[in-house]
């Protein structure tokens, strides 16, 4: 019995399972034919029923090409369509005019190149030229086109175009070094992908419509070459690739890398206009670092900064070393000159000295400078990464803090410029010359950094540690007996408040005053520390500059500690100005 039973129970689920079965195919089937008939809707479909379906006001930004279009995307969209045909048509036309632009680019780069690779040729070459230059057979791609409506106007049009190259250029260098030894080196197995800016202004009402078209390579997404001796290995002389390869990365960065550009005249006119120039300074005060990694085995890191606007040699500003410190103080101050304040940014670089051999990168940052507003200091704590592309890295590298005032020329007399020391001065604007924006950038740095050499900012600066609020517990019955002491770091004159004993919130209302002779350089160090018979213990510090009180004239406000658990300072700053000459 149990048999039939367990038979019939058998057959039962089998011919269950079956059923079951064919029931989810006829569904999987109904599924899929109706998404068939609604993709063939939207194949029929014209762009006058996308425009029905979906108003204009609802496009997504990339259907009103307001960014570059991705070719793997493009073919997607109805709407972008014709974008796509157009850079069809391009490559098309680009491969078969390329021998021809290949003869006459080769020649344009051996013109305009070779001087800037003679101003960066390193110490140890006497000299390098181009040998051989030509582009070879493979031409490169378009991948995308935009047109910048933000930078479009009535009187210009601006257009970036996504250019990719895997070629096959023969390009030979001469290299002669210090030592008489010739050496030809090849560049070979050169990758590029990046992308070009072409404004095309002034637009005019006589054909082809605009009077010149400049290019610049606006931003370099990736460069890979190799060198290889003609005949040999070039990594048997020591120093020699990376000097070569340095090399060339500065002349394409100083030659064609934004915000340089090369103007072409199309109809006759004068376009300096076009021309690069300076538009203003950016005053960097580098103030300090904290947190940082630790590189060494032995003891902890010897820390530096390099700051930058552009990545040139001559243009990068390096500081001093700290030895054996992961929170340093540099307070130091650089200017930069700004070509173009909407583009550009400052890049901080932070380095371990490793002595003889190479640095050690820590972390870097970056700040945009339209995020400055003109006339006005920006204290900054910038996060350290490891790469300023990939951010990938969420390992903790430490912050570094910076003061940025950005200047445009012509605007200085509207607003106080702490960084420069006669911003209030009206006999010393009249001794002062006024700096002539025509001169080079060279030259105009040389006359401001002069400038602000030829006065000191001199006065007294009171402090009033009036009280401190909720400090770490030091003691063993979970309270502390704080002081503070007072250090201006330069001049190295100290003072300190009375002891609060047994209390983590402790009220002194202390003033102190102090006597500075360079303000402008100047920095006052607030710690607290914890009173004890045998021994005193570091509770937490605050560092800062005198820039916001010179501003400001007098300041009321609470400061983090920084190196403790928790904790605020509360502090009362005045400034009394006595500006003078400095001695000659």
């Amino acid at each position: 019995m149990s048999f039939f039973f367990g038979m019939f129970v058998g057959l039962t689920i089998g011919i269950g399972l079956i059923v079951a079965f064919a029931r989810y195919e006829k569904i999987r089937s109904s599924r899929r034919a109706h998404l068939a008939k609604t993709v063939a809707s939207f194949v029929r479909m014209t762009v006058q029923d996308s425009r029905k379906i979906l108003p204009s006001q609802f496009y997504p930004p990339w259907v009103v090409f307001s960014q570059r279009q991705k070719l793997s995307c493009i073919h997607h969209i109805n709407k972008l369509s014709l974008s796509l045909s157009h850079l069809t048509w391009l490559n098309l036309q680009l491969k078969k005019i390329w021998p021809y632009v290949n003869e006459a680019a080769s020649e344009l780069i051996r013109t305009s190149v070779e001087p800037i690779i003679e101003q960066y040729t390193p110490a140890i070459l006497s000299s390098m030229k181009f040998a051989k230059l030509t582009l070879g057979t493979v031409a490169p791609q378009f991948t995308g086109v935009s047109i910048i409506e933000s930078e479009s106007d009535a009187g210009r049009i601006t257009m970036e175009l996504e250019l990719q190259w895997d070629g096959n250029p023969n390009i030979v260098l001469n290299i002669n070094t210090r030592l008489g030894v010739s050496l030809p080196v090849q560049v070979k197995n050169i990758g590029f992908t990046g992308v070009f800016r072409l404004i095309f202004k002034p637009l005019v009402d006589q054909f082809p419509c605009f009077g010149a078209v400049s290019y610049s390579l606006r931003e370099k997404k990736d460069l890979d070459f190799t060198l290889k001796v003609v005949g040999g290995d070039i990594s048997t002389i020591p120093g020699i690739s990376d000097a070569v390869e340095d090399t060339i990365r500065n002349a394409i960065e100083d030659s064609i890398t934004w915000p340089v550009r090369k103007i072409i005249p199309i109809l006759p006119g004068d376009y300096s206009d076009l021309e690069l120039k300076p538009v203003g300074t950016l005053d960097v005060k580098l103030v300090q670092a904290k947190d940082l990694t630790n590189k060494d085995i032995i003891g902890k890191s010897d820390p530096f900064a390099v700051l930058f606007v552009r990545p040139l040699p001559d243009k990068m500003k390096t500081s001093k070393i700290i030895n054996n410190q992961l929170n340093p103080i540099w307070n130091e101050h650089f200017e930069f000159i700004v070509e173009d304040a909407s583009t550009q940014h400052l890049t901080v670089r932070v380095y371990d000295d490793e002595g003889v051999q190479a640095a050690e990168l820590i972390g870097c940052a970056q700040v945009a400078l339209k995020d400055l507003e003109p006339g006005k200091v920006k204290d900054i704590w910038l996060k350290l990464v490891k790469d300023l592309v990939v951010q990938r890295d969420t390992k903790n590298r430490g912050q570094v803090q910076v003061e940025l005032l950005y200047c445009p020329f012509g605007t200085e007399s509207s607003f106080k410029n702490p960084f420069n020391p006669d911003f209030s001065l009206t006999s010393l604007e009249k001794a002062l010359k006024t700096v002539n924006i025509e001169t080079g950038p060279a030259d105009l740095q040389r006359t401001t950094s002069q400038r602000k050499r030829d006065v000191i900012v001199r006065g007294v600066l009171s402090v009033t540690v009036i009280a401190a609020e909720n400090l770490p517990a030091v003691d063993f019955m979970g309270k502390a007996d704080p002081f503070v002491v007072l250090v201006m770091k330069k001049s190295e004159t100290k003072a300190k408040t009375r002891v609060a004993n047994e209390t983590l919130n402790p009220v002194w209302n202390q003033t102190f005053d102090f006597v500075v002779e360079d303000a402008l350089h100047e920095m006052i160090i607030l710690e607290v520390w914890d009173h004890d018979t045998f021994k005193k213990e570091k509770i937490g510090r605050c560092v800062m500059t005198l820039t916001r009180v010179i501003l400001e004239g007098e300041v009321q406000d609470s400061f983090e500690l920084d190196g403790a658990k928790s904790g605020k300072l509360f502090l009362h700053l005045k400034w009394s100005p006595q500006l003078v000459f400095r001695d000659a």
